[in-house]
């Protein structure tokens, strides 16, 4: 049983750093599709990083540039080692939401700027992991 309540654990952690990496992205101008997946979080957090640009943002550049690898390394596990890949997760987090709010709207190329970029209430759905509230 311990294990069984390890690995559920883990997987609600996992869950919710899905969720919170989901904001992080949305606050950096990405369009996060209804049932994210890590892979998907890195491409939207390395279009933002693109964005950034001068000598003023390129802090938050090479620091979103260490949460696309951090989730890429997450992505790469899969469900193979669970308390690893929540270790990236939380890493990648770190990177992306301790950072400054960027100034002025952010927007990435393809999305438009009218387009609504908040998760607000959903509640997303992550297959591997179960309904996370």
């Amino acid at each position: 049983m311990i294990i069984g309540d390890l690995s559920s654990r883990l997987a609600a952690a996992s869950g919710r750093l899905i969720i919170d990496l989901s904001r992080a992205v949305t606050r950096w101008g990405g369009q996060v599709p209804e049932d994210p997946g890590v892979a998907e979080l890195a491409d939207l957090l390395d279009r933002a990083a693109a964005t950034l640009h001068g000598t003023t943002r390129s802090g938050a550049r090479a620091e979103l540039a260490v949460a696309v690898y951090h989730l890429r390394a997450a992505d790469r596990l899969g469900g193979l080692l669970p308390a690893v890949t929540l270790w990236h997760l939380r890493q990648a987090y770190q990177r992306a939401a301790d950072l400054p709010a960027p100034t002025g709207p952010v927007t990435l190329p393809g999305v438009p700027a009218s387009q609504p970029r908040s998760l607000g209430s959903e509640v997303l759905f992550v297959p591997a992991l179960g309904n996370q509230a």
